[in-house]
């Protein structure tokens, strides 16, 4: 079954949900029901308060309605027409305001009629019956505060049963994986919405984590040529005027008027940032391509609404970069960027990545004539080189076409990571140029490349991937020691003294307390460390250590040099199990 015709299965069951809920509560005013990704939902409003015991009632209804085999009946009525037969329905009277056209759709089925504009399944006995109610929410109409709150019922819908059980499934998994829950217990990061809504405030170990992705992309980054700069984060709104950033996403800028009159914002984004860099002074031809990246603190406004975990947040760090080449190296830089990006996702254990291009959308900047030739190049880079691929119609920047990576985790579920745009219309723009092997300025081309994204994002999607259970070399503690009780703590104290010799940098702690070996090994599992050292009399005379897994694997009686060797290997290959 095709997007679109599940798409349209569950648009239609949402208007069938409509009339089963107005079947039973008439007095109930019924606003909108789109569908969206796993189901569909409806607002209404309506004195009773619903609850999940209302659910069953609403579902069986739903299935009389289906089981009739009524016809989805698509009218078209003159607005007045709309009016009247809506009088007594508000938010429908709103929406037929809103609507310029002269006449509007209407779908009636049996004796539930809804304005709306379809698709819809021809028969509700068409329709599955591998639904499911989920849950209830406020929502506020058109999601404007200053307007009524509506009661709005989740539900969720496949194609099968079997697709439905499926995902109920990966979402209990996922609850189990949610880094809202993982990243405190481990003593990573909170939040604080009444202070800092959106806005991550990270404990030492989180930072720990944080800082090992960083340098693992700073060493990734120089092996690959690239140079790393830092511009500021707050500069004069006119470079993000000149770009176009301000007229496409203003509302999602962060700006204040200074005292001598001029606005300034706190960057969005690094691009006007690397445009000054290029241009302070003159380039030659001989300098290009160069490979410019910042791991750059930016702010956007996101509706608290939309706010998740680290997942969406105002206030973020990219690992972003853009390179400046010729037209002659821009087919060679696009695919150094492509083999770059896989080649990292790879060392984190995704190997199942989408590709997709993304075209040219409605509002954009730049001629016909440099989209066509952008997306070209673009189109055979990937066709050229083996890559499969899809099409994602209308969903380019602004300002250029560009490539969207798509991660598979764990639990199957995707995850929109990194780009690759190309873009000549903003060097045009900031008047960027070089000077080429003739003499002359010649404009050059630039690449906006990202792999992890917001560092803050990928955080989240590897603590979920893994289920807090990180590669060793990423970790935030590594090493646990135990000792089994007080006795042998002088031991454990020779252990840790000849570890921090050895291997300075490796992140062990240690757990003294009172309480019982056991219950320490408990603790230290929950958070998910990945090895303990125990000691205890026998190892003390045998001058050794038992080493214990987060997993229960134990192996006893080790010396602690082949201890090292293999947690060095590991940390060294970036190994992704333990």
């Amino acid at each position: 079954m095709s997007n679109n015709e599940l798409s349209t299965i569950r648009h239609s069951l949402a208007h069938v949900m409509a009339a089963a809920v107005k079947s039973i509560w008439p007095d109930a005013k019924i606003a909108i029901g789109p569908d969206i990704d796993n189901g569909f939902y409806y607002d209404f409003d309506l004195e009773h308060r619903f609850n999940e015991d209302d659910f069953e009632k609403i579902e069986k209804e739903m299935k009389k309605i289906i089981k009739s085999d009524g016809r989805f009946a698509k009218e078209n009525w003159s607005k007045d027409q709309a009016r009247e037969f809506f009088k007594d329905e508000p938010y429908k009277l709103e929406l037929i305001d809103g609507i310029e056209d002269e006449t509007v759709g209407i779908y009636k089925l049996r004796d539930f009629v809804d304005l709306c504009k379809g698709p819809h399944v021809e028969s509700s006995k068409q329709l599955p019956k591998s639904f499911k109610l989920d849950k209830i929410a406020g929502a506020y109409w058109r999601g404007d505060s200053s307007k009524p709150m509506l009661q709005r019922i989740y539900a969720l819908a496949f194609e099968t049963d079997e697709a439905l059980e499926k995902y109920l499934v990966q979402r209990e998994e996922a609850e189990k994986r949610d880094h809202r829950k993982i990243g405190p217990a481990m003593e990573l990061f909170h939040f604080e919405p009444d202070f800092a809504p959106g806005a991550v405030f990270w404990h030492p170990k989180g930072w720990s984590m944080y800082r090992s992705l960083i340098n693992y992309m700073r060493e990734k980054q120089d092996a690959a040529g690239y140079k790393e700069v830092e511009t500021p984060r707050v500069m004069d709104r006119a470079l993000w005027e000149t770009s176009g950033h301000w007229e496409k996403f203003g509302e999602h800028n962060y700006s204040g008027q200074t005292e001598d009159g001029k606005i300034f914002c706190i960057k969005p984004m690094n691009c006007p940032g690397h445009m000054l860099v290029f241009n302070k002074g003159i380039r030659s031809y001989k300098d290009l391509p160069l490979r410019m990246a910042e791991f750059g603190k930016v702010n956007r406004y996101e509706p608290s609404g939309a706010l998740h975990g680290l997942m969406r947040v105002r206030e973020f760090t990219q690992d972003d970069a853009h390179i400046f080449c010729t037209l002659d190296q821009m087919e060679q830089e696009s695919l150094h960027c492509i083999n770059f990006i896989l080649d990292v996702y790879k060392d984190f254990g995704f190997e199942n990545i989408l590709i997709k291009l993304s075209t040219r959308p409605e509002k954009r900047i730049g001629s016909d004539e440099v989209w066509d030739k952008s997306e070209k190049i673009l189109h055979d880079i990937l066709k050229n080189n083996g890559y499969n691929y899809q099409i994602n119609e209308g969903e380019g920047a602004f300002y250029g076409p560009k490539l969207e990576f798509v991660l598979t985790d764990a639990i199957g579920r995707h995850w929109q990571m990194g780009t690759v745009q190309l873009d000549m219309s903003l060097p045009e723009r900031f008047d960027l140029n070089y000077i080429g092997e003739d003499g002359n300025k010649h404009r050059p081309v630039m690449l906006h490349r990202a792999i992890l994204g917001s560092i803050e994002r990928f955080m989240g999607i590897m603590i979920e991937h893994y289920a807090g259970k990180l590669p060793v070399w990423l970790a935030p503690t590594q090493v646990m020691l135990i000792p089994i009780s007080d006795k042998y703590e002088a031991y454990a104290e020779k252990v840790l003294a000849e570890l921090k010799e050895k291997m300075p940098e490796l992140r062990i702690e240690k757990d003294y307390s009172s309480e019982k070996m056991q219950y320490r090994i408990r603790e230290a599992q929950l958070k998910k460390i990945p090895y303990m050292i125990i000691v205890g009399e026998k190892e003390e005379e045998e001058n050794k250590v038992s080493i214990r897994t987060r997993d229960n694997d134990q192996t006893n009686g080790i010396e602690l040099d082949d201890f090292i060797k293999e947690i060095t290997d590991k940390i060294k290959t970036k190994s992704l199990t333990i």
